[in-house]
């Protein structure tokens, strides 16, 4: 049933989805410009990646490289891709959360 009792405005469904359409598109491009930063060991490893997760750049301070130990190293580029990839998902939370809502509420005068 639709409000009123009458039929949706087709026209106007079609532009609304559009509209949340270009909003989503928009919405990825600017999360896959932006460039988000990661450490660890207080600074000694530095990552950025893109708010899609791509990594970037890797910048290893002298002091984190000890050829005798290159775990310690890996672990602590890993946890600074794991810090950036963090922040570049809360970001895509925080900028998704609205588009995504807007589809799971469905679109105002349809039944679904």
């Amino acid at each position: 049933m639709f409000p009123g009792g009458g039929q949706p405005n087709m026209q106007q469904l079609l532009k609304q989805a559009q509209k949340m359409q270009e909003e989503l598109a928009k919405a990825q491009r600017e999360l896959a410009e932006a460039h988000v930063p990661g450490s660890a060991g207080g600074g000694l490893v530095e990552v950025t990646v893109t708010g899609a997760g791509e990594l970037v750049s890797l910048t290893i301070a002298p002091a984190a490289v000890d050829p005798e130990d290159t775990e310690t190293l890996a672990d602590l580029i890993l946890a600074a891709v794991r810090d950036a990839n963090a922040t570049a998902q809360k970001m895509q939370a925080e900028r998704m959360g609205p588009l995504a809502q807007g589809l799971s509420g469905g679109i105002p005068g349809l039944p679904f």
